[in-house]
């Protein structure tokens, strides 16, 4: 039975490819070879950015350049990570943007939740007020966020670089349009259940819309790990500095600008480590976000 069944499937599949008229199939192919030079053309400058790492600092500047470097030196990566203390740079960023993404997927949930599928006065104003937030400029504001912090005593803290960051306006927007894809009737029944606000938002809505969760994840931590300005004037002790502030540190307080572009490459390299295994880890669980969407908006 299990031989007829792939002997069937097998048949269809090919009577599938016979049915789809020549012009089809080119214009696929055409299609997929647009994609594959796109997703070459974005790949390249990382494969060019850790191949510089290997090469010798005349290397990096001959014309023409060369795609892989004569002699491979892992001492750049070595001397480049010795250099600055790169340990404390990424330990900071990661676990700064780990504790405002944890911070955010609550602060969200409830705001995009009640904004969504509870009732109260002037609804409406109050979701116009936080879509005009996300118009306003993050820099507008720097000015009276110092001043907070600085009466609070959170300035060269952690806990100031975590809390000022903890409410987002567009994770906020995020979780609202997925949470509008999810029927209201779940809360109704969940009421009906007795069951609280906060259960049907953690047991009921949060499982259904996982892949919006990932998405906020992945997006707030890349633009935490990679912030520069924000930390650099709410902070001054170098324990406290962040990959960008690290990396600018060695590029131009070490004196290694200009000079020593193979450890520059090298420390670049190795600091978008984290962020390439997070999106590694999480490329699936976004695809089905993508797929989603797209089939909602198709309906």
């Amino acid at each position: 039975m299990e031989r007829e069944r792939e002997l069937q499937r097998k048949g269809s599949r090919e009577r599938s490819r016979k049915s789809v008229p020549a012009g089809e199939q080119i214009g696929r192919i055409v299609r997929y070879a647009l994609l594959a030079l796109i997703s070459l053309a974005m790949a390249f400058p990382f494969y060019w950015m850790v191949t510089s790492g290997l090469k010798t600092n005349d290397e990096i500047w001959r014309f023409p350049p060369t795609f892989w470097p004569e002699s491979v030196n892992w001492s750049n990566y070595a001397d480049a990570w010795n250099s600055a203390p790169f340990a404390r740079y990424m330990f900071n960023s990661i676990f700064v943007a780990v504790s405002i993404c944890a911070l955010q997927v609550i602060n969200a949930s409830m705001m995009a939740y009640a904004l969504t599928h509870m009732k109260f006065r002037l609804k409406g104003a109050f979701t116009a007020i936080i879509l005009i937030g996300y118009m306003i400029p993050s820099t507008a504001v720097y000015l009276p966020s110092y001043m907070i912090l600085n009466e609070l005593h959170l300035l060269d803290t952690y806990a100031g670089l975590i809390l000022s960051n903890c409410v987002s306006v567009f994770s906020i927007f995020l979780l609202r349009q997925a949470f509008l894809q999810v029927s209201h009737e779940l809360v109704e029944a969940g009421q009906l259940d007795g069951a609280s606000h906060f259960r049907i938002l953690w047991t009921i809505m949060a499982p259904l819309i996982r892949s919006s969760f990932a998405v906020m994840i992945l997006i707030t931590f890349i633009d935490q790990y990679n912030n520069y300005f924000w930390p650099m004037l709410i902070t001054k002790d170098p324990d406290l500095r962040l990959v960008s502030a690290g990396l600018r540190s060695f590029f131009v307080e070490g004196g290694a600008y200009g000079l020593a572009w193979p450890q520059i490459m090298a420390a670049s390299a190795f600091t978008i480590a984290p962020l390439l295994i997070l999106f590694a880890f999480a490329q699936k669980t976004i695809m089905q976000s993508v797929n989603m969407s797209a089939g909602v908006n198709k309906s």
